[in-house]
Parts: structure tokens; sequence; C-alpha cells
């Protein structure tokens, strides 16, 4: 058992190493990942779906990168961003996230995904603008789930506060335990927008701008307008 962990572990030490830059991308590498993760997204098996929520949704999260890999101990991180729709149905620029979570079980493989969660209702924009928001940690906020190996509901999704679609490259068995936390990175939004700003200013304020971000603003609008 000791032998096959340990050929395991130098299986997965090159996947880990090579992945691991991608979890400290620049601002603006995640904002241009983001929009080709949703083109990507949009134009997958499930992107009919993903844009007929997305013409309802109040705000939505793009996490381009979600690499999530382990042995005995495991956990999932990346960049995301955040955008709300405007009063006059544009869209904000992005503020900017990071989801994370470590979990201990039996479990063994690397995964990267690309994942967006459209806001449904002002509650679930309002948790998400908190600091730190855990995925199964508000009984108050409802998330229905679709991607590879996960068999949502779509009459879940109906009443849904916050619904995610997925795409998965590679190979993860286990289980995982707690959820994923999404936390707005402030010392990534000042150096982006050249000021110290919280998410809420500027995604419902619309506080701040740069330029580098409206291809993903006018996307956005193509698909969900």
């Amino acid at each position: 058992m000791k032998r096959l962990l340990l050929a395991a572990a130098l299986a997965l030490a090159p996947a880990l190493a090579w992945t691991a830059p991608a979890l400290a991308d620049s601002p603006q590498h995640l904002v241009d990942s983001s929009t080709l993760a949703l083109e990507d997204l949009v134009g997958g098996s499930s992107g009919g779906q993903i844009q007929a929520y997305l013409h309802k949704a109040k705000g939505v999260v793009i996490c381009p990168n979600i690499f999530r890999g382990g042995l005995v101990f495991g956990g999932e991180g990346g960049g995301c961003v955040m955008a709300a729709r405007t009063a006059d149905g544009s869209w904000s620029y992005p503020a900017l996230y990071n989801l994370g979570s470590g979990s201990f079980g039996l479990q063994i493989g690397v995964q990267n995904s690309e994942v967006i969660m459209l806001i449904m209702t002002t509650d679930g924009l309002n948790a998400l603008l908190n600091s730190q928001f855990k995925f199964g940690g508000d009984a108050g906020i409802s998330v229905a789930t679709f991607g590879t190996g996960v068999n949502g509901s779509m009459s879940t999704a109906l009443n849904a506060d916050i619904i995610s679609f997925s795409k998965s490259q590679g190979l993860y068995g286990g289980v995982s335990l707690g959820g994923s936390v999404l936390g707005n990175d402030s010392g990534a939004q000042q150096k982006y927008y050249g000021q110290e700003l919280a998410a809420r200013q500027i995604v419902v304020e619309g506080q701040g701008s740069n330029p580098g971000a409206n291809p993903l603003r006018t996307l956005l609008g193509r698909y969900g307008q």
C-alpha cells in the first residue's frame, strides 16, 4: 500500500507543480482567461442552458481554471471574477475573487475545471458580495450544480439562488469534506483598479474601471442581454 501511495504521489507531482503558477495569475490574465472560459462554456453542451439563465441573472461568477488535486489530503483553488447587471442592463466591471477548499479522505487524482455561477436572486448576489462565502454553509442560499459527474435537477435550478455549471478535464476520485470558500481578493482589485475598492463598490455602485475588462463585459452583453 505504501508503495502504491508513493508511486501515485510521484505521478501527481509534475501535474501539481505545473498548475501551481495558474493559481497566482495576474489580475489581467485572470480577466482574459475568464473571457475565454465564458466563450468556451457557452459553446459547450450546456451552452443553451447557460445563456437562458444568464438572460435572467443578476450577476455571474466565472472561474476559468479551478485546479483540484490530492493524495489522501486534497484541495482545490483558483481565481474568479464577479460581474453584476447594471441598471441599464449592461454588465459591471469585475470584482476579483479566489475560490478554495481543503479536504481529507480517500482521494487521488488531479482535475482542472472551468466554472460559471449564475446569480439569480438579490439574496444570492448579496451573499457572494460578502468578504467570504462558504458554499453549503449558508442555509438560506440554495445552489444548483451541473457538470461532469453531477446529476443536477432542472426543477431544483428553477428556485435556486445560484446555478453553477462546470466543464472539467482530468480524473479525480474520492470524497471531499466541507464546502468551497469564495473570498474577495482585495489586493488584486487594488492592483487592477489602482485604488482600494470593495467588491460591492465595483459591481453594484459602479466605481472603478479598467479597459482591459471591456472584452469580458461585451461578451456578457452578447450572451446575456
